[in-house]
Formats: C-alpha cells, structure tokens, sequence
C-alpha cells in the first residue's frame, strides 16, 4: 500500500465499509484501488469507475481528500472516500475474488497508506 507505487497523476479510491476498508492485490502488495482519469473525467468518477472496473463494487466517490505532500518535495495520489453502493460485487471485474481484500480499519490504517488517507481513517475507526 504504498504510494509510490501508484502511478503519477493517478486518483485513489478509499471504500470502508462496516469497518473495513477495501484493498487491491496489484503490482505486488495489497494497495487501495487507483487509476488514472480518463479526458474530462472527474476525480470523484475516477474513482467510482476504478473500484467498479477492478472489483466490480459500485461505489459512489462523495469526498475529495485531495493530493498531499509526501515531504520529499512531490505530491501523494489524490484519494477520493467513496460510499458502498452494492453488497456485493457484480461479474466482470477484472480482479478474481482472492485478488479483493476487505481489511479491517485499525489494520490497515498502520499500513503504508497516504497521509490524507491515514487521518481520514483514524478519524473514522469504529471505537
């Protein structure tokens, strides 16, 4: 879950959800869905199209948490909070089902995750 690894310019989905937060088995390691927009495409539908393409959730992207510095002089991903729209996914996604991981808040909150994206769940872990 490292931002580094997530290309340049692209939008971060962050889906919890019952306590958990939807992770991605990509490019080697468990990450939050991302991707980049396509020609006039908002953040908040990126990040909708993004989380339904590679898991097949809809997901409704409702708050920018915005590109935050990473202190070495560039900017994180931005990350869009999206709220579950869907119990359970539709086919077609391009992930197989052992590739999609619902982990739980605290957990994944001590993961390698952006600044941004570590306040907003440690504001919104269930006590």
């Amino acid at each position: 879950m490292t931002s580094e690894q997530t290309p340049r310019g692209a939008v971060q989905a962050v889906v919890v959800h019952d306590g958990r937060l939807l992770l991605v088995d990509e490019r080697g390691g468990w990450r939050l869905p991302s991707g980049t927009p396509e020609p006039a495409e908002t953040s908040r539908a990126t990040a909708a199209r993004v989380v339904h393409e590679t898991t097949g959730y809809l997901v409704d992207g409702s708050s920018e948490l915005g590109p935050q510095d990473t202190g070495e002089g560039e900017a994180a991903p931005e990350a869009v909070v999206c709220q579950l729209l869907t119990a359970d996914p539709s086919s077609g996604a391009r992930l197989a089902p052992e590739q999609i991981r619902w982990a739980p808040v605290a957990e994944a909150a001590r993961g390698a995750l952006p600044g941004a994206v570590r306040d907003y769940l440690a504001g919104h872990t269930p006590v």
